[in-house]
């Protein structure tokens, strides 16, 4: 039975565990033992040794992936005007998107029943005030520290105390001045830092491997401590996140393509549906890259030069619909703690959020790290993403979607910009 079920692919694996949890949860309830302990405790003792687990891994695996990117995209000479324009334009889409997403969760408050946190229905660890001493009550003028604070005095330091805005900022530096010195030099380092990302690939897929037991401890323990009633925040918050992920899709990109790139999006739509198709039941940018670049070079008509580079560089850095969800995700756990989060908070959380969907792109569950370091670094119990897990997988097929037709758009523009002529060019009178 067991290896049956090791056969299954990652997410059914953690469907089934979400299933058994609620099951064992309602059971069990806060109170049931086990010889001299809980099941309660049982199920906390599951799921805190993964969460401590994915947390372990911010720190290398942010350094490693962006050092890399960053120096690889120097390296390959491409940091030049199509370069510029493709990074700038993943860079837009990305901050677009973002906002987006707190437009949604400002105005729903997804966060709220009739007025009142849902913090005691999802069994968060906390109080209110404890979370709100570590967030802090800024003010505009407080903007300027976010700032201090990306420019750390001591990056060892910083990598120990979790400051994810200082370690992210020196990675950034130190990438892009390994293609300013000589080849022999940089050749070891970008050796070495390559390594290490790799490896941090393969320690976070060893992590996640075991994301069902731990999906079903986080789970039964919220059903253990709260019942079945977690759902109802859970379900408003995740039609909240689709309806601003669509919004995107439907809304932010489509304007994009009309208005810059002069051509239609319903046909640009249309010929990317199989890659968005593909990207929906895969969950993986990276996976679908193949289908995305023959679905833009055969069905789209851009050429290879262009799809070549700015598609294999979307799958990497441009994750619009992650960064709407990050962004998203704790401003929901937030109102969740009955915080109001000031403008020099969700600033924060719009920067961390452009920077992380960028940073940890390419590894699997994505968005379950960038949260993690959105939260720490605002001051939020990384422990609250928890939560998240009932319906993160849905989720994470839809903004997989939308960030594979972002790179797809991206590239339509980008072709349109550099003056070539496009099948999908010659349909831009549909609406």
């Amino acid at each position: 039975m067991i290896s049956k079920l090791r056969r299954l692919k990652l997410h059914w694996q953690i469907l089934i565990a979400i299933g058994l949890a609620a099951v064992a949860g309602e059971l069990a309830g806060d109170t049931a033992t086990i010889g001299p302990v809980t099941w309660y405790a049982v199920f906390d003792f599951i799921g805190t040794l993964f969460i401590n687990a994915l947390k372990m891994l911010i720190v290398p695996l942010i350094s490693s992936s962006i050092i890399v990117g960053v120096a690889g995209i120097g390296a390959s000479g491409h940091l030049g005007k199509l370069g510029g324009k493709t990074l700038l334009f993943y860079a837009v889409t990305t901050l677009f998107a973002i906002l987006v997403g707190l437009l949604f969760i400002n105005v729903v408050r997804p966060g709220l029943i009739d007025g009142q946190p849902v913090g005691e229905l999802l069994a968060l660890h906390g109080n209110a005030a404890e979370v709100l001493a570590r967030v802090g009550d800024k003010g505009v003028g407080d903007v300027v520290q976010i700032f201090l604070r990306m420019v750390p005095t001591n990056i060892v330091a910083a990598a120990a105390e979790g400051s994810m805005l200082g370690i992210i900022f020196f990675c950034l530096l130190f990438g892009f001045f390994m293609t300013t010195i000589e080849e022999q030099l940089a050749g070891p380092l970008f050796t070495f830092w390559s390594a290490v990302f790799q490896v941090m690939m393969k320690m976070t897929e060893w992590v996640m491997a075991f994301a069902p037991i731990g999906v079903f401890g986080l789970v039964a323990r919220v059903v253990a401590k709260t019942g079945l009633d977690a759902a109802q925040p859970l379900l408003v918050f995740s039609l909240v996140v689709l309806l601003a992920l669509l919004t995107h899709l439907l809304v932010t990109l489509p304007l994009l393509l009309r208005w810059v790139g002069r051509v239609s999006p319903l046909a640009v739509l249309r010929a990317m549906t199989p890659a968005m198709l593909t990207a929906f039941s895969t969950a993986s940018s990276s996976a679908t890259l193949p289908v995305t670049m023959d679905c833009l070079e055969k069905e789209a008509g851009v050429s290879n030069r262009i799809s070549s580079f700015v598609l294999p560089l979307g799958a990497t850095v441009n994750m619009n619909g992650t960064a709407l969800y990050e962004c998203m995700a704790a401003m929901f756990l937030a109102q969740a703690y009955g915080l109001e989060l000031g403008i020099t908070v969700q600033f924060t959380i719009v920067v961390i959020a452009l920077v992380t969907s960028i940073g940890v792109a390419g590894i699997p569950s994505a968005s379950l790290v960038a949260i993690a370091i959105i939260l720490a670094a605002v001051g939020l119990p990384v422990e609250a993403i928890a939560v998240l897990f009932v319906f993160d997988r849905v989720l994470d097929m839809v903004r997989t979607s939308v960030n594979v037709f972002g790179d797809a758009s991206c590239a339509v523009i980008i072709a349109r910009l550099e003056g070539e002529e496009t099948k999908v060019l010659a349909q831009r009178a549909e609406t």
